[in-house]
């Protein structure tokens, strides 16, 4: 089977996390964390900023590795870096994907989201709660 490496940040602010709606491909319109792929010579942290800026045009400042999630979809198998982040500045622009919101623990199970991102749903509302 396939195997992937990607990085996500973890984008909090006033008790709210930063997600996204996938605008391409067999996910689209699920929602997800920013971030993408690794190049083989990049260290997490290295691509994560790459990816925000290449698809947020932001810049973030990365913290600790969250959680790693192990996902088997049926084309591949996923390796998903979930790293806790902050903005530099608040400006965001979508390059890539179709819609972003700021999510609280009341409404993070409001939008559909990709499976490997949900697996951290539950860690995620106990952050938030503590906020």
């Amino acid at each position: 089977m396939k195997h992937i490496e990607v990085v996500a940040a973890i984008i909090l602010k006033d008790g709210k996390l930063f997600a996204t709606q996938r605008g391409y491909g067999p996910y689209k319109d699920w929602w997800e964390f920013p971030g993408g792929k690794m190049e083989s010579s990049e260290t997490p942290e290295a691509a994560l900023v790459r990816e925000i800026r290449e698809e947020l045009s932001a810049e973030i400042t990365v913290g600790r590795l969250l959680q790693t999630v192990e996902y088997d979809y049926p084309e591949f198998h996923l390796t998903l870096h979930c790293y806790l982040c902050s903005l530099v500045s608040d400006a965001l622009h979508l390059n890539e994907h179709e819609a972003a919101r700021w999510l609280d623990a009341a409404t993070l199970h409001s939008v559909t989201w990709l499976p490997a991102d949900e697996a951290l749903l539950p860690l995620l509302e106990k952050i938030l709660e503590e906020r």
